[in-house]
């Protein structure tokens, strides 16, 4: 008997169930699949069919917002609040600082700066200083000198600013820190000056027009004197500084002596008559004090820069 051969036959029978299941596995992945691949051949939904031509859907939520009447009202509440709350704002803003008047203090041309500046620096002829009105309203800066203004107290800022950096720059001192600190030591002692006056008017209780801005403008043109005297002492030395600025300083003091004046006393002069009494002569010292003030203002914010 052949046992090789027998063994042989055995192996085949043994074999051939594993080659038959393997072929049907083959067949039956080239027949069909056991997971069907879904990701390629579904159909566009409704969603994507709105999205790709444009049209919005129809259960969208933010057109059944606009469509409600209660969004509608709420919207026109809402802005209907925020205008309310401009005009209070712009109201209480007014109310410390006119903003709608001060295009009164800047309606000014070449001739009114060209005399004003010439009154600055020449007071003693002048004789008339009352303001002018028109229908219990004053006319503006450049039809009558005598209106207070804010270019020039802003340009003469400005310039003084600029000057003084000069003034800084041929001592080779200047720098930048150095020249913001002259600025705004200028500006804030513009405004605690004001604010004293403020006060002043207070506690003396006059009854006076002079307004918040009027001051400032006041007080603002002591700038045109300082310039020139820093100018002068920059191009002729310090006795040329000492002798201009000593001349702006009379010419200030004179300036805000017989504005002031008219202003302070608006009673008085409003009658026709001098008022007697001890409130009239506080009316008078706090006017020479505010016209004194001007030249100590000048020196000291001047001095230095000439060397």
């Amino acid at each position: 008997m052949d046992y090789s051969a027998t063994q042989k036959g055995f192996r085949q029978r043994k074999l051939q169930p594993n080659v038959r299941l393997r072929n049907n596995l083959m067949d039956d992945s080239d027949g069909s699949e056991l997971f069907e691949d879904t990701s390629g051949c579904a159909s566009p939904t409704s969603h994507q069919r709105n999205l790709h031509s444009g049209r919005p859907m129809a259960g969208f939520p933010g057109e059944s917002m606009l469509s409600d009447p209660v969004s509608n009202f709420a919207m026109a509440y809402g802005s209907s609040l925020a205008s309310q709350g401009k005009e209070i704002m712009d109201k209480n803003l007014d109310r410390f600082i006119p903003i709608s008047k001060l295009k009164y203090y800047f309606a000014v041309d070449t001739v009114y700066v060209g005399k004003k500046l010439g009154l600055l620096v020449f007071p003693y002829m002048h004789e008339n200083w009352e303001v002018s009105y028109q229908q219990d309203t004053p006319v503006a800066p450049r039809f009558d000198i005598n209106a207070p203004d804010l270019y020039i107290p802003a340009m003469g800022f400005i310039t003084y600013v600029l000057v003084a950096g000069l003034a800084l720059g041929t001592q080779n001192r200047f720098t930048p820190e150095l020249l913001g600190v002259q600025a705004s030591s200028a500006l804030v002692w513009l405004i605690m000056e004001v604010l004293a006056v403020l006060l002043s008017l207070y506690l003396v209780t006059v009854n006076t027009d002079l307004t918040t801005i009027d001051l400032l403008a006041f007080a603002g043109y002591k700038y045109v004197g300082m310039i020139i005297g820093v100018v002068a002492g920059l191009l002729f030395g310090r006795p040329a500084y000492y002798i201009s600025l000593l001349w702006c300083c009379a010419s200030i003091f004179v300036f805000m002596t017989r504005t002031l004046r008219l202003k302070l006393l608006s009673e008085a002069a409003a009658e026709g008559r001098l008022v007697r009494g001890a409130r009239n002569q506080l009316r008078m010292y706090l006017t020479m004090c505010i016209a004194a003030a001007q030249p100590l203002f000048m020196y000291w914010f001047t001095y230095h820069l000439i060397r």
